[in-house]
């Protein structure tokens, strides 16, 4: 990527440019091995995001590593949902009489949808969580930040495939796309710059991890109410970007297919905040469901647990709050 971003800090002036390539070819033997840039920014989001997850969890109090178990299914079914949402909110990319129905699995070409993947995501994290005896709503809220991260990072991806580019511009971080692009808008004059929707979101969703981070912290805020600050800050700056892309896209009642998912997720991250703010004012008692504690060797006393235990609000199941005892969750 260093290429690319000299080229970007010595021409910001101007405008920013695309990368020249896309891919890299590693030779081995007599074959060539193909890696994309986009499965790449794919790849270093996952894997940050586990890692963060995995220090705010053990922080709560959880095993070390336990976030592989829960990653293992929900990573899958993230991906495969995402797909399959981008597919079908796109059926004029895929089907029709002049398209490669095969073009639906290659997936290194780009097209995966966010809320695709937030819903096989949180279908693959409650199985993860159900078997390892995490609580749903504090892995949701250890993972907040690092998803969003994870999202900055997917969308350098976007850039690398010259793709899902905004209205034009005449701004001075206007984006170059090449005219011999399939996307570049027909009737416009070569050398048209566009808004770099995925500069725009990278930059929201950074802050984004800031403000998490911040609130959290500073409010103690569990029971998946973090989770709903993502909904709603990610959901915001998503019908924003969304409604200046030009890439074709369903419209419904005016508005793109996209527009629609982030405003649901609005939606239901507010409801979620109402909801759990109501059900639960005080702070959860473990990060394990009752029954399912894990006996943390890093914490010497119960004292250590007063950064994340609410002992005001008694456990579900009568115990002290915080009280540990034996895991049944597999170890990683």
């Amino acid at each position: 990527m260093s290429f690319a971003l000299s080229n970007v800090l010595a021409g910001v002036a101007a405008s920013i440019p695309s990368p020249p390539v896309s891919y890299i070819d590693i030779p081995i033997f007599d074959f060539s091995f193909r890696i994309h840039y986009y499965a790449l920014c794919i790849i270093t989001g996952i894997i940050l995001a586990v890692l963060i997850t995995n220090h705010r969890l053990t922080k709560r109090g959880a095993e070390r590593w336990v976030v592989i178990d829960i990653a293992i299914i929900a990573v899958p079914l993230a991906i495969i949902a995402a797909r399959i949402f981008h597919v079908l909110t796109h059926p004029g990319f895929y089907f029709g009489p002049d398209k490669n129905i095969w073009a639906v699995f290659y997936i290194w070409e780009g097209g995966i949808a966010i809320y695709g993947a937030l819903i096989g995501g949180a279908v693959g994290a409650w199985l993860g969580c159900k078997w390892t005896g995490i609580r749903f709503w504090t892995f949701a809220d250890a993972l907040a930040p690092g998803l969003l991260l994870a999202q900055a990072i997917g969308r350098f991806g976007n850039w690398f495939n010259h793709e899902l580019f905004g209205l034009p511009t005449d701004l001075p971080w206007g984006l170059e796309i090449e005219s011999t692009n399939p996307a570049f808008p027909p009737g416009l004059a070569e050398g048209t710059l566009f808004h770099p929707t995925f500069l725009y979101e990278v930059v929201w969703n950074g802050l984004g991890v800031i403000f998490l981070l911040w609130i959290g912290r500073r409010l103690r805020l569990q029971w998946g109410k973090l989770f709903a600050l993502y909904l709603i800050w990610y959901g915001a700056g998503r019908i924003v970007w969304e409604s200046i892309r030009i890439d074709p896209s369903e419209i419904y009642l005016g508005l793109r297919t996209n527009v629609w998912a982030a405003i649901i997720g609005v939606v239901i991250g507010i409801a979620i905040l109402i909801v759990q703010s109501r059900r639960h004012p005080g702070l959860e008692p473990s990060a394990y469901m009752p029954g399912r504690e894990y006996k943390n060797p890093d914490v010497e006393s119960q004292d250590n647990l007063s950064d994340f235990v609410d002992v005001s609000e008694p456990p579900v199941d009568g115990s002290v709050a915080g009280a540990t005892a034996t895991s049944t969750a597999p170890t990683s």
